[in-house]
């Protein structure tokens, strides 16, 4: 068992962002769902909290009512080996949600994501700080990350 899971507070999506997060993830799964009972502060068999794996990584979601709000002080960071893979969680994470710069983006339920091609560390660590600069100013131009663009800047 993992000794830190990021736990994730929703109004009432947490089974609907879960089945969404499964689904684009390899290697992901709903492990558990729970429902409200009678009494409770949520309808009577509404999902209470999900457990899912993402990639392997275990994650908690708690329907926790409308004062629960995300911020982008938090985020789920994908790193992506190549332009298609970029592409793909970019578009499919972003759906019904905000595009945001430099790899930033919200989903459609708040949460903020920052989708990087892996090679980006790399490439803003460039031992010649001029390469490096160039890189980070084409970054900073950007919505979503192109890796050709960022090498060959």
């Amino acid at each position: 068992m993992q000794k830190i899971t990021t736990f994730l507070t929703f109004n009432n999506q947490a089974e609907e962002a879960a089945k969404l997060y499964t689904t684009l993830f390899k290697n992901s799964k709903i492990s558990s769902i729970n429902y409200y009972g009678e009494g409770a502060p949520a309808p009577a068999g509404s999902a209470m909290s999900v457990t899912f794996q993402l990639d392997g990584q275990d994650f908690y979601a708690l329907n926790g009512g409308s004062h629960f709000k995300f911020a982008e002080g938090i985020s789920l960071f994908v790193s992506c080996e190549t332009q298609a893979e970029v592409d793909e969680f970019w578009e499919k994470l972003s759906e019904g949600g905000e595009q945001g710069p430099c790899g930033w983006l919200k989903d459609k339920f708040g949460v903020s994501w920052q989708v990087v091609p892996s090679s980006l560390g790399r490439l803003l660590g460039d031992k010649d700080p001029e390469k490096a600069k160039r890189v980070m100013q084409a970054m900073m131009k950007m919505s979503k990350l192109d890796i050709k663009s960022l090498e060959e800047a």
